[in-house]
């Protein structure tokens, strides 16, 4: 058994709506140099599901359906999404269209309400959540770190929360740790995954170490010079990061603590020749 191979260093499986994962990182699909390097990096990425865009694939002039047969190539859960939805209404119809498509009633949910940040319009957002998940959908939502929000999108029957970790594509890491620490403390039992945000394989690494059971991530690895490589190196600092998590980090303290205490031990002196 070699080193990645122990039990030391494999990641136990998250479920995420009955469906056993192996891998904690989903991987996007959008904007890489080319179809082959976007396969190198799912393959070198590990990842057991993928993200896909409705409208960005369908409105790709002919390239649609060469796309869709990579993906199932590659062995992957295809997530489809509803990216650039502006309305609950036009996402659930986008929804809708994901299912007949792809086979699947697992839907990641964007429902935009700012040009600049990307923000989700979370009223839009949990009014898509409940029509879809009383429709059989398995909604993904993607929502911001308010709690509120995130409760009202339990009530509205989502299994799985998915907070920016900062706006899309910006690469800023997680940009509001304390709000992000708090919900993983007040959800515990639910599947909370960092969507949005992750520029660098430690900015996943964090997110992991607070507690959250998945990354999802594009951006950082599509635009990279190295994308297949980049995968890489999301994948192990993910699973550092959570085995970190799992086997209990040492808590922040204010002051200096040695790590060899001097009350009550002996000093010997070495140059002693008495």
């Amino acid at each position: 058994m070699n080193r990645r191979e122990s039990s030391f260093h494999r990641l136990r499986a998250i479920e995420v709506y009955g469906t056993p994962l192996t891998s904690r990182m989903l991987l996007g699909t959008a904007g890489y140099p080319s179809p082959a390097i976007l396969a190198s990096a799912v393959r070198a990425s590990g990842a057991d599901v993928v993200t896909v865009s409705l409208r960005r694939e369908t409105a790709g002039g002919g390239t649609g359906q060469k796309f869709f047969d990579l993906i199932q190539g590659l062995g992957v859960k295809v997530l489809p999404n509803t990216a650039g939805c502006r309305s609950a209404r036009d996402a659930i119809t986008t929804a809708q269209m994901a299912r007949e498509l792809f086979g699947t009633d697992w839907i990641k949910l964007e429902v935009i309400a700012n040009d600049d940040t990307l923000q989700p319009d979370v009223f839009g957002l949990v009014e898509a959540a409940g029509v879809l998940s009383r429709d059989g959908f398995k909604v993904f939502p993607y929502t911001t770190e308010d709690l509120s929000v995130a409760e009202r999108l339990q009530r509205a029957g989502c299994q799985v929360i998915m907070p920016w970790g900062a706006p899309i594509g910006t690469g800023q890491g997680i940009a509001n740790r304390r709000a992000l620490e708090s919900m993983r403390a007040y959800f515990p039992d639910v599947v909370l995954i960092i969507d949005a945000g992750i520029g660098a394989p430690s900015h996943a690494a964090e997110a992991m170490e607070i507690g959250y059971d998945a990354v999802l991530l594009n951006t950082a690895i599509a635009k990279a010079s190295d994308p297949a490589r980049m995968a890489a190196a999301f994948d192990g600092a993910i699973t550092a990061g959570r085995i970190g998590y799992e086997a209990g980090l040492m808590p922040v303290r204010d002051m200096a603590v040695p790590s060899t205490p001097v009350v009550g031990t002996p000093f010997f002196d070495l140059d002693d020749k008495s």
